[in-house]
């Protein structure tokens, strides 16, 4: 397993099964099949996407120290610049076609509609997780405040799932299931950081190499 997961087509692979549920979008689109009301639908699909691929992310942590498979990490990075990638369509979707570029209306929208302004929040808090993603940003940041900056992924995926939440009014099953999930993960990661707090010997530690990730 270490193997397949350490090498370059299994990344390759991985790049292009994110792709996939934009592949189906497309099918689903040449063919009509977008439903009787094809902006909800598309809108409602990439928004799926996003907590898809956020819950994702932040799995990979739990898993790679559970299943003891390091090379996970890999990943993680790819996956948290997919989110922000559905994240994108997202609102394009509301801005585009949904609003037809109405600004003065979108504005209105975020001040008055709860869910689209934690929505937005989410989308925002997005943004710098994804620009500082790389290896580069580390080394400008520095390793401790580029971790700091990048538990804003919890808070993004908290605001998903609320804005998903107050989105669907009345079957909340699937927004309670998100929100079961990043509960479970960032109970997962505050156990981890008090273990590791209680563990840890009252002397300075030399400074570990960080990979870079969208997301921590």
């Amino acid at each position: 397993m270490s193997s397949i997961l350490s090498s370059k087509w299994t990344k390759v692979l991985v790049f292009f099964l994110c792709l996939g549920p934009l592949g189906y979008l497309g099918w689903r689109a040449y063919h009509g099949r977008l439903t009787a009301n094809p902006i909800e639908y598309i809108t409602h699909y990439t928004g799926d996407y996003i907590l898809i691929f956020l819950v994702l992310t932040l799995s990979i942590t739990p898993a790679r120290k559970l299943l003891g498979l390091p090379q996970l990490i890999r990943f993680r990075r790819m996956l948290g610049l997919f989110a922000f990638f559905y994240a994108c369509l997202h609102f394009l979707t509301y801005i585009v076609l949904d609003q037809f570029f109405d600004f003065a209306a979108m504005v209105d929208d975020v001040a008055k509609r709860k869910y689209i302004t934690v929505g937005f929040t989410g989308f925002v808090l997005l943004i710098p997780l994804a620009v500082t993603s790389s290896a580069g940003w580390i080394r400008r940041l520095g390793g401790r405040r580029w971790q700091q900056l990048h538990r804003l992924v919890y808070i993004t995926a908290a605001a998903g799932v609320i804005h998903f939440y107050w989105l669907v009014k009345s079957d909340i099953t699937r927004p309670v299931r998100y929100g079961a999930v990043v509960a479970f993960l960032l109970i997962f990661r505050l156990a981890v950081w008090l273990a590791n707090r209680q563990a840890r010997p009252q002397t300075l530690r030399s400074p570990v190499k960080l990979t870079p990730t969208a997301g921590s």
